[in-house]
């Protein structure tokens, strides 16, 4: 007897059984194409993983730059071929380490990053030309990927031999996250001054990860988590086009941000989909005409939502699962979590671990041994046409709002995650949706775990820094720079040269995101939804 139907994450049917009648009127040549070629539903490059492995791209960072140099030393030597930096809150929020709304936030969910000086000790002994530094932060991008700027030329390293991506997606934090700091116009204009920037000044960067990560750790089911972020994607080429710029001079730059559940066919259909959308969008829309601005190529995390404090080793077969998602899914890159992410940062110990996990699928398994592995599958072709079709349809809908921002002041994706993460929560309350550890197959006790802790020293010791870094300038050569930028502010002026400016001038990011804030001012959320 064959089983009952079941319902993926995004709410749509499984079957049990597949055959040739899922896939009847389907044509091979618009739904698949060869591997690395239109519409790159079977991955963006034609050898894929065949030539070389995925970047292995370990998110960390926490306390201080020299505690996070440390770590990031580590992680190189370990096997890690792509750095990935977690800044601290008040970071992420353009807010110096002493300022009072910084209070007991300083280096906890990541590294405290307040002027050049930090970033310098930050990447001390790190060879800029030799490493990929993706850095996650949004509404002070710019900032921080000048001072990585800064500190490479003091290396003697050229921006043009600079790799790497700053996450710069400040319309997920309207919807999923809250690390906004200006209104979303003057947040656009800030993104479309980064990718002229980089267009003639960093031409090897990625200008921008557009995430859905986040939306999914929110409560997003993939089928949101692709609409919403693909949605935010069409919002930012739209902004670079209506500032002037040639689409093919910046869509290669563009790249994308998922998550990877443990669910593995649906991850598969999920990122399938998520390409062939993109693809046709540039190409249609837009009019694109060079191949790699129709390349949907994206950072995968593994599922930190999914992590559980009980029985916290069990986590470890969580992760390889989903990374083992990310890459039967085509990934460029991916960050395996540590299985103790759930109660602390992660030790040395897991975070050696969870890169341990990529090395394994990479070395042992045969997933590498041929370009998309789950090609003609009945299944997956079926789900991801459903998860596609699922997707257009929210994409319609934000469309029929006027567009990303418009829909984000609607409240809509908001709401609509919020729906899907509310039935999330009854499922695993009532044990429906089974979760190991803590609805079913309990311990009556669990074994004790020792976490890595930060100091909450650092805080002080960030604000002596500070404070001799604001004795030891030039307090003019500052506040010029500081009049400068916001002058640019005003203008329709690019403000990252005279950012760079303030940055080298030894400009704090508190300083300089309040001379943006002057100008611009600061998103207060609508209370209507």
């Amino acid at each position: 007897m064959v089983g009952m139907t079941r319902e993926s994450e995004s709410g749509l049917p499984i079957e049990p059984v597949y055959g040739p009648e899922a896939l009847e009127g389907w044509d091979p040549a618009e739904k698949l194409g060869a591997p690395g070629g239109y519409p790159f539903t079977r991955g963006v490059y034609p050898s894929m993983y065949t030539g070389r492995p995925w970047t292995m791209r370990q998110y960390a960072g926490f306390g201080t730059a020299t505690e996070s140099n440390a770590r990031y030393r580590q992680l190189i030597a370990h096997g890690t071929t792509g750095l990935s930096v977690a800044f601290d809150l008040p970071t992420q929020m353009g807010h110096d380490s002493d300022a009072p709304i910084a209070h007991g936030e300083v280096g906890k969910v990541g590294v405290a990053v307040d002027s050049v000086d930090d970033m310098r000790v930050l990447f001390d002994g790190i060879p800029l030309d030799q490493v990929s530094t993706s850095m996650t932060i949004n509404a002070p991008a710019a900032l921080l990927l000048l001072m990585y700027q800064l500190v490479a030329e003091e290396q003697g390293v050229g921006a043009d031999r600079l790799t790497g991506t700053v996450q710069n997606d400040v319309l997920k934090e309207y919807i999923a996250r809250g690390t906004y700091i200006f209104p979303p116009k003057p947040s656009l204009r800030l993104t479309a001054d980064i990718f002229q920037y980089c267009r003639a000044e960093i031409p090897r960067w990625n200008t921008i990860s557009i995430s859905g990560y986040h939306m999914a750790e929110a409560g997003a089911s993939p089928a949101q988590e692709i609409a919403f972020t693909l949605a935010d994607g069409i919002e930012y080429v739209r902004t670079a086009v209506a500032a002037g710029m040639d689409v093919d001079d910046f869509a290669p730059r563009l790249s994308f941000f998922f998550v990877a559940r443990t669910t593995i066919l649906e991850e598969v259909a999920k990122f399938r989909a998520a390409r062939r959308i993109w693809a046709r969008v540039m190409r249609d829309e837009f009019g694109a005409r060079n191949p790699k601005s129709l390349m949907l190529r994206f950072h995968t995390q593994t599922a930190g939502v999914q992590l559980t404090a009980q029985q916290p080793e069990v986590n470890l077969v969580r992760v390889a699962v989903q990374g083992l998602a990310a890459v039967l899914g085509g990934t460029q890159s991916l960050h395996t979590n540590s299985f103790d992410e759930a109660i602390a940062l992660p030790t040395d110990k897991s975070a050696r671990l969870a890169l341990r996990t990529q090395q394994v699928l990479a070395y042992e398994t045969d997933v590498t041994a041929t370009v998309d592995p789950f090609a003609g599958s009945y299944v997956v072709e079926k789900m991801t046409d459903d998860v596609e079709a699922a997707a257009l349809d929210l994409m319609r809908k934000v469309e029929d709002l006027g567009g990303a921002v418009a829909a984000i002041e609607h409240g809509f994706q908001k709401n609509q995650i919020e729906r899907n993460a509310y039935r999330i929560a009854q499922e695993t309350d009532s044990a429906e949706r089974v979760v190991v550890g803590v609805n079913r197959f309990q311990l009556d006790e669990e074994e004790p775990y020792e976490p890595l802790r930060v100091d909450p020293a650092i805080e002080a010791q960030q604000a002596e820094r500070l404070a001799r870094l604001r004795a030891g300038r030039d307090r003019s050569a500052v506040d010029a720079a500081l009049a400068a930028l916001k002058k640019a502010a005003e203008s329709e002026d690019n403000v990252l040269y005279p950012m760079k400016d303030a940055l080298k001038a030894r400009a704090t990011v508190g300083e300089v995101c309040n001379a943006l804030r002057e100008v611009w001012g600061t998103y207060v959320p609508s209370d209507a939804f």
